[in-house]
């Protein structure tokens, strides 16, 4: 018995050893392999051995499912045929070097739930298409050199719990749609060039428990909604051009106590408004 079993084990490890994915799927991974420098990379990969012996990769009945090649000296521009891998639901590349835009094609991972590309140098506008991987659970892109706005299609999300892009330098106002998405914990927008209001259906994102917008350009009143988010431990929206009154509870709330930076650059606290401590109060 104890014989036949390891014969049996022999078999599917060896089964598994030259499981071969489509020749669609290995030509995307070589594509990424060459684009960014892959001799040069902290664990390389063997071309001419089979692909479920390369670093980082993760393969699931013989389709890649995963790329995790976390800071491991990837040096250049992801290539478009990122997005032949169809089947794969994590991207890892943190801290890297990878340099220039997203490749609109990541919008074809429709089964990808964790894109992680933080603390690289990618440039450009985060593209629109990214709004089509609806099963996004979690965007982090912060610390790059990003540009340009907000993809209004991010808002489609509906699955979304983290969405990081601190630090780069983001413009435009937070587009509406994000409004709707109920089951974001964590917004983490800080140190970009964010501008116009926070509006009061912020108020909608009832599942978010972070909410980080310090260090922009952001102007108007500070909604009393804000405090209906009941599931909010950790808020920080100072450093902006706010103005207006704020409640005592989100004066509390707030990091910073709501600091922020007037018309002239100097910075300001916000006046509590002793007769209103809470949304509550302020809608009667």
């Amino acid at each position: 018995m104890k014989t036949i079993f390891t014969y049996l084990s022999i078999v599917l490890v060896s089964a598994s050893m030259f499981a071969e994915i489509s020749s669609t799927e290995k030509n995307a991974l070589v594509k990424l392999y060459k684009a960014t420098k892959g001799s040069q990379w902290t664990n390389k990969w063997d071309l001419k051995s089979p692909v479920t012996t390369w670093y980082g990769i993760g393969i699931q009945d013989d389709k890649v499912v995963s790329i995790k090649l976390i800071n491991n000296n990837l040096v250049g521009q992801l290539p478009n045929e990122l997005g032949d891998l169809t089947n794969l639901e994590v991207l890892n590349l943190f801290r890297n070097n990878i340099t220039g835009p997203l490749p609109t094609t990541i919008g074809n991972l429709k089964n990808l739930a964790t894109l992680n590309i933080a603390f690289n140098q990618v440039s450009g506008s985060l593209p629109e298409t990214l709004g089509n991987a609806t099963k996004l659970r979690s965007i982090e892109m912060h610390m790059n050199r990003l540009t340009g706005t907000l993809p209004v299609g991010i808002g489609n999300l509906a699955s979304l719990e983290t969405l990081s892009l601190f630090n780069n330098e983001i413009e435009g106002t937070i587009p509406t749609s994000y409004y709707q998405l109920k089951s974001l914990k964590e917004l983490l927008l800080n140190s970009n060039k964010l501008t116009g209001k926070l509006e009061k259906e912020v108020a909608n994102l009832s599942s978010l428990e972070t909410l980080s917008l310090f260090e922009n350009k952001m102007e108007g009143t500070v909604p009393f909604d804000l405090e209906k988010l009941h599931n909010l431990k950790e808020m920080n929206i100072s450093y902006n051009m706010f103005n207006g009154f704020v409640s005592k509870n989100l004066s509390k709330l707030d990091t910073l106590n709501m600091t922020m930076v007037n018309e002239q650059g100097v910075a300001t606290t916000l006046k509590v408004n002793i007769d209103k401590n809470s949304a509550f109060a302020a809608d009667e």
